[in-house]
């Protein structure tokens, strides 16, 4: 039977590169992204050309409200496409940036990133849960950030802490259904995440290299490895785990 994954934010970065791995381990994808339609139909194609079928829908993770729905349209393309009636894994990798004092993050601020980062995986995951097979995987992302401090991160790093914590709790109430979740949590990666500035920024990436014990950002396709091999059999027994993926950083 086909292996089937969703991916939030899979149009690109990060997402776009755990999609592609994981078609070279045998899954097919559906994928999302919020805005980038032309980017995501692009990674279908890649998926298709690795001889896996994948599907792009919309969806903003954001908000709540458009999830009952999003569960409907998942539902019909898995029947469409598959004849199947479940997934076997979720990768909620959707999100965004925020590079805010403390001092001066307002509440619109506080709450997007909240939105984005935990409240939506949150719902959509519960929302999803039906359509999640028995022994299937979940997979969170956090950040280094819960782990170190770095100045303007104080809300996305909170954000993060917060769905570590909920990782675990997910995975001791979903074990009697035998899914394990797990929380994965990349270093600084050389994407356009952040408007690209560890990729773009001379003195962001050198900096980053001089706080990472094998001195250098990480790469794309090094977190979306890591990604499919948490989503995949070789992973089936870890379980309400933290994987931090920083080549080292601040230790």
């Amino acid at each position: 039977m086909d292996r089937i994954t969703l991916i939030t934010g899979g149009s690109r970065g990060l997402g776009k590169s755990a999609a592609l791995h994981l078609a070279e381990r045998g899954h097919d994808l559906i994928i999302t992204y919020r805005s980038q339609q032309a980017e995501a139909e692009a990674v279908v194609a890649a998926v298709e050309a690795l001889g896996r079928r994948a599907v792009a829908l919309p969806l903003d993770v954001g908000q709540t409200r458009s999830f009952a729905e999003f569960v409907s349209t998942v539902r019909g393309v898995l029947a469409d496409t598959w004849q199947r009636e479940t997934l076997d894994g979720l990768l909620n990798n959707a999100g965004m940036s925020l590079h805010e004092p403390f001092a001066t993050t307002t509440e619109a601020q506080f709450d997007a990133i909240i939105d984005a980062h935990l409240k939506g995986p949150f719902f959509l995951t519960q929302s999803l849960l039906p359509l999640i097979a028995d022994n299937g995987r979940i997979l969170n992302v956090s950040s280094g950030l819960a782990r170190f401090s770095m100045k303007g991160s104080s809300v996305y790093g909170a954000a993060k802490g917060a769905i570590e914590v909920l990782t675990r709790y997910l995975a001791a109430e979903l074990a009697e259904r035998g899914i394990r979740v797990n929380v994965i949590a990349p270093g600084a990666i050389a994407t356009d995440f952040s408007g690209g500035m560890v990729r773009d920024n001379p003195e962001v990436n050198a900096f980053v290299s001089s706080i990472t014990a094998l001195g250098r950002p990480g790469e794309p396709e090094e977190i979306g490895s890591a990604m499919a091999m948490l989503l995949s059999e070789d992973a089936r027994w870890i379980n309400g785990q933290r994987i931090e993926a920083s080549g080292g950083m601040h230790l």
